[in-house]
């Protein structure tokens, strides 16, 4: 059987990468946690002191309820590397490689426009981006 699990971003500016990861994947705010109405009253059932409380965290979902969850969390220290595990956000269609390279440019252009940066291009196969806060990414096709 397979394990469900969750993906978590450290970011400086969780509304910021919020946003853009609702753009680039179609999420939405997830709701908080039953019976809780505000995540505000989610986290205060941790007693965490004041000085360590969520700050500026974002919870997203799949609103189809088929990809993985994404939690977007505050963190102070800056990112400094290459990240070790990243999105890949797969374009959908059929066609052949040159309908398939257009989509996939098209998306990285709307991608671009939301607040990402290309890297670099694999030409006819995929494309290395970055999101607002530096986090690599790539955009490729969905299997046909």
């Amino acid at each position: 059987m397979a394990v469900a699990f969750d993906l978590t971003l450290d970011c400086a500016d969780a509304p910021l990468l919020a946003a853009f990861w609702k753009t680039a994947l179609g999420y939405v705010d997830e709701p908080p946690p039953a019976p809780f109405t505000t995540r505000e009253e989610w986290l205060a059932q941790f007693g965490l002191p004041e000085d360590e409380k969520e700050d500026g965290g974002a919870w997203l979902c799949d609103p189809d309820g088929v990809g993985p969850r994404l939690s977007i969390l505050r963190v102070p220290e800056p990112k400094t590397a290459k990240n070790r595990l990243h999105i890949d956000v797969r374009v959908p269609g059929h066609g052949g490689p040159e309908e398939r390279w257009a989509r996939i440019r098209a998306e990285a252009d709307r991608l671009v426009r939301a607040g990402g940066t290309v890297l670099r291009v694999a030409d006819g196969h995929h494309v290395v981006m970055a999101d607002p806060e530096g986090n690599e990414f790539c955009v490729g096709a969905a299997p046909a």
